[in-house]
């Protein structure tokens, strides 16, 4: 709808964990790092853990790619909210197990003697589930039966935990204290600061084929931080109703009043001070005549002035090329 507009070649911020737009901050590279390791090496339990929406689906399907290869097997649960009989039906499906979905104990043998098969000629396992958070004790413990499959110098099946704070909560509680002895890899992923938020949106535009000044204000980033506490599905929503409300306005660059306006329809508030939205945040007319200073952080990856200082240019030249080459690397 407003593609022309802005001159985008595609959407920018749909929510769905397309690795086009991956974006790499020193958190996300530790951690995709992290997760690359834990799926390749026969250790035990890898845990990468953040809060709804920071992106660890996104990561971990990077991480599945990078590590794409014939002699890796990948099983991925992304509903962990199973009956145990339904779980190991699941898994002897993505296992490529067909005879294996009868019974249990048909699963652990057929299983148990493909795991060896495939160690012997150099394979690797691994079970990764998402939203773990969600799991039953009782699959908890299966989990850890798996991961308790090994030789007498490697595990044969590599566990991946995917979930959020809650998941941490659990793996404390006394009853699943073995499990938690077996977590030999844990990360985290946290909410993004102003500069990784406003480096994030402009990775996003400028793979959509815009320049990130033509499309939104520097005031209108920050408030899109601030209102989405740096929360990448939060700002996704916000940057996707900006742009369809300055598409119906006719105005561009989106600006500090627009993002109010979306924020005040979803509840978020955007001043700093955690009051609602200014009502005189900015006239439309004169969309950023007013806007505040931003912060330092922010003059890296932004700039709405066509005469762009060196070595700000060379700061933002350099950090999307270390972004396109780590995509690169992974893809």
């Amino acid at each position: 709808m407003y593609e022309a507009f802005f001159g985008f070649h595609e959407r920018p911020f749909l929510l769905t964990p397309n690795p086009r737009f991956l974006f790499l901050n020193p958190a996300h590279r530790e951690a995709l790092a992290t997760l690359r390791y834990g799926l390749t090496s026969s250790l035990g339990i890898t845990l990468l853990l953040g809060e709804a929406g920071t992106g660890k689906t996104t990561l971990l399907r990077a991480a599945l790619r990078a590590e794409r290869r014939p002699e890796y097997r990948h099983a991925v649960l992304a509903n962990p909210t199973l009956a145990t009989a339904d779980f190991f039906e699941i898994l002897a499906e993505r296992l490529g197990l067909p005879n294996a979905s009868a019974s249990k104990g048909r699963f652990l043998l057929d299983f148990e003697r493909d795991l060896f098969e495939r160690h012997r000629a150099g394979g690797l396992t691994a079970v990764i589930i998402d939203e773990a958070q969600s799991l039953t004790d009782e699959l908890f413990e299966e989990v850890r039966l798996l991961a308790n499959l090994e030789t007498e110098t490697a595990k044969l099946v590599n566990v991946v935990l995917v979930g959020q704070p809650e998941l941490a909560d659990r793996l404390n509680d006394p009853s699943l204290r073995q499990l938690k002895q077996r977590v030999i890899l844990r990360c985290s992923l946290p909410p993004l600061d102003l500069q990784s938020t406003a480096a994030y949106i402009a990775l996003r535009l400028r793979v959509a084929g815009a320049a990130p000044a033509e499309v939104f204000s520097r005031s209108a980033v920050a408030a899109i931080y601030e209102a989405s506490h740096g929360i990448p599905r939060t700002i996704g929503v916000i940057c996707e109703n900006a742009l369809i409300a300055a598409y119906a306005a006719q105005r561009k660059p989106v600006d500090r009043a627009i993002v109010s306006d979306i924020c005040r329809d979803f509840d978020l508030l955007v001043s700093g001070n955690g009051q609602p939205p200014r009502e005189d945040a900015a006239a439309p007319d004169q969309p950023d005549a007013a806007e505040p200073r931003p912060r330092r952080g922010m003059s890296r990856f932004w700039s709405s002035s066509p005469r762009k200082d060196s070595r700000l240019e060379s700061a933002e030249a350099n950090s999307e090329a270390a972004t396109v080459a780590e995509r690169k690397r992974f893809f």
